[in-house]
């Protein structure tokens, strides 16, 4: 990658393998330069090392702001750790202290970087009844920044993923922006999934996959379309035992297992994709399966799937690869917002110019 003379420096906080830092040297213009990156996961710095020559800083609590090298953008997606309101006490920080969040705002007090991106989970908007969204908000504006915030779904930059996160931009200056709404949705899973991939450890387990065949073989000889299953071999006083368990194929082509009476509200137990449908989320835990091909996705896969480019490798486990593609930001969607605040932030200032000219 050329590293040429950038017009805007950021830092990457909380960076992981590098989803945030791989959208910023997609743009092709190359007016960015990453001065100052931190994680603490060590599989995740040694994957962000290997794809960018430089290994990220560790703990950024242990990090004083004053001490960072100056830049323009700070960029991070801080992990929602539960707010803390004891007390009750007045001011800011008494309710952000103690959180990952208070990192992000004692580092934007001391170094009023002209902007910033933050990244989370949907829920944020919820939680709390909305109380801890309102916190973040107040707070960020109270340090000075004109921010706005949004729900994007990745499906929507071009990936066969459900993928909705919040996130939120932030200017010092009072700039007007709008978040992409994006325009390629549409893709499937067959897109990105080597059909001719026969790797045995991608195979799904004998007990998915006869169950997977049970579904079918019933739906052939019965009119029902949620199909029951052999509940037995569970005990009697477990939800499995006690309500049953009930496979369904939706209409997007996507195959679920529930646990629950065909009437009543479904627990789901299980989800399928297959190559015509889009994958659900993919998070740390839980890794897409197929049920047309009875197997789950490989790592390139799960690579396409969260939008990085194809020169990005791993270098750790098949399993830390997926886990931290799960925890990863999908780069498509974060590359559409940076390139819209730094246009943003550009009109703002030839405007500025303009009305300069004008006054002389």
């Amino acid at each position: 990658m050329n590293k040429q003379s950038s017009e805007y420096k950021f830092i990457d906080l909380f960076a992981g393998i590098g989803g945030f830092r791989a959208a910023f040297e997609n743009i092709q213009n190359n007016k960015l330069e990453c001065v100052f990156s931190s994680e603490i996961d060590k599989f995740a710095c040694q994957v962000y090392e290997h794809n960018f020559g430089d290994k990220p800083s560790g703990d950024i609590t242990k990090f004083e702001a004053k001490d960072l090298p100056d830049f323009d953008i700070l960029a991070g997606g801080f992990p929602c750790q539960p707010f803390s309101y004891s007390g009750r006490l007045e001011g800011f920080e008494d309710k952000i202290r103690g959180t990952l969040f208070f990192d992000i705002v004692r580092i934007l007090n001391e170094k009023k970087p002209k902007m910033f991106l933050l990244e989370n989970v949907k829920g944020l908007k919820s939680h709390k009844s909305g109380e801890t969204l309102k916190t973040i908000e107040d707070t960020l504006e109270q340090l000075g920044y004109t921010i706005y915030w949004d729900i994007l779904d990745s499906y929507n930059f071009g990936v066969p993923q459900y993928r909705q996160r919040w996130f939120c931009v932030g200017f010092k200056n009072n700039i007007h922006f709008e978040f992409p709404q994006g325009l390629k949705g549409g893709t499937i899973l067959r897109d990105i999934v080597d059909v001719n991939n026969e790797d045995d450890s991608l195979k799904l387990t004998k007990f998915e996959s006869d169950r997977i065949d049970y579904h079918f073989e019933q739906m052939k000889v019965s009119d029902e379309k949620r199909i029951q299953h052999d509940s037995s071999k569970y005990a009697p006083h477990t939800k499995k035992g006690k309500h049953g368990v009930y496979s369904f194929l939706k209409p997007d082509k996507t195959l679920r297992f529930h646990i629950g009476d065909k009437a009543k509200t479904q627990i789901q137990e299980a989800y399928y994709s297959s190559l015509d449908s889009v994958a659900p989320s993919i998070i740390a835990t839980r890794e897409p399966k197929l049920w047309d091909l009875k197997r789950k996705l490989s790592v390139e896969e799960c690579k396409k799937l969260q939008g990085f480019p194809e020169w990005f490798e791993f270098n750790v486990s098949n399993a830390q690869a997926k886990k931290q593609l799960g925890n990863a930001v999908t780069v498509p969607v974060v590359q559409a917002i940076i390139e819209k605040m730094i246009y943003h932030h550009e009109l703002n200032i030839r405007a500025s110019k303009e009305e300069q000219l004008q006054l002389i």
